[in-house]
């Protein structure tokens, strides 16, 4: 094989995004820390939230596709980045669940509770700005508070 092409096909494979795959810990945080997910559960829950640096989270969810759409925070250290796992503290619950992520391409992956893999939910980033504007429900109503505090300047 030519030595150009051989350097070529490198560079190529070192371009594309992280392999799929089980992330550790510490690839996990930076994966997901400060970043706004999307997620869809295998039992129909969905909802978006973000995961914060002191190991607070907060969000939307709708447990099981239907009914109200519910705010949801966590107080800091409910997640908890451990050495082999990344595990949720959560009060008044037995045990303390762990999780296995598996990164399925540059912006998404699967959690799964560690040793229920059918128990999972696939998170998908999503940009803040589209979140927020697809969020807006009368986009005509902020137009004309601009086009009003022009007209008063």
């Amino acid at each position: 094989m030519d030595v150009r092409i051989a350097i070529a096909l490198m560079g190529l494979v070192a371009s594309i995004p992280a392999a799929a795959g089980e992330m550790k810990p510490e690839e996990a945080r930076r994966f997901v820390v400060g970043k706004l997910f999307a997620f869809n559960c295998f039992e129909g829950t969905t909802g978006a939230g973000r995961i914060y640096p002191d190991g607070s989270a907060a969000g939307t969810v709708q447990f099981r596709g239907s009914g109200p759409v519910r705010h949801v925070a966590l107080p800091p250290g409910t997640i908890q980045v451990k050495t082999e796992a990344v595990c949720a503290s959560v009060r008044g619950m037995p045990f303390e669940p762990c999780f296995n992520l598996n990164q399925k391409d540059n912006v998404s992956f699967r959690g799964s509770i560690s040793g229920l893999s059918f128990a999972y939910c696939d998170f998908n980033r999503r940009s803040a700005r589209v979140t927020l504007a697809k969020a807006t429900s009368r986009p005509l109503a902020i137009h004309s508070a601009n086009a009003m505090a022009t007209a008063r300047d």
